[in-house]
């Protein structure tokens, strides 16, 4: 008998790079758990990779200002019966397949994530350099999600009437200073 959550390699338990350098350092402490909750995820729904849906998923749970940016109340809880959804329902079909738009490079700094979640945490962190922050927040995170339009986020989002022009201005005024 095979066991029901599929154990992961050496390489995937350890996401630290060959410098020694963890990928997670990048991320504020909230980010942080949100990426450890969407690895988690992962592996609970036997799949291969954490995706941009796992990411969404997890931001919803973990981080109030995602929650805010999106618009607390029954938007939330419509993006979260999706997601729940997804081990049962239309999320069943990306099983078997790699999450990959084929516009993004394969980045090899977030091992274990499909394509486009590696390119979106990586976005995220340069949005927050670029920014003059030190580490990604998950507002970063979430703006780098609807930032493909064949991420799986984005499918996520535009079932629940979430259009992903309305995250990326609900970001920019989360970031706007206070007048």
């Amino acid at each position: 008998m095979q066991p029901r959550i599929p154990r992961q390699s050496a390489g995937e338990q350890d996401d630290r790079r060959p410098d020694g350098v963890d990928p997670d350092d990048r991320f504020t402490a909230e980010l942080a758990s949100a990426v450890s909750g969407a690895r988690r995820r992962a592996v609970r729904d036997g799949d291969r990779h954490v995706d941009t849906a796992h990411l969404l998923h997890s931001l919803l749970e973990t981080d109030a200002d995602v929650r805010a940016v999106l618009g607390d109340g029954p938007r939330i809880a419509r993006l979260l019966g999706y997601l729940v959804q997804r081990s049962i329902g239309y999320g069943l079909r990306w099983q078997s397949a790699v999450e990959d738009s084929g516009t993004v490079p394969v980045v090899s700094g977030a091992t274990g994530f499909s394509p486009l979640a590696a390119a979106a945490v990586d976005e995220a962190c340069a949005r927050a350099v670029r920014r003059g922050d030190d580490r990604a927040r998950g507002v970063d995170l979430l703006a780098a999600l609807v930032a493909d339009p064949q991420a799986r986020a984005v499918e996520v989002l535009a079932r629940a009437a979430v259009e992903p022009r309305a995250v990326t201005a609900g970001v920019a005024r989360y970031f706007e200073p206070a007048s």
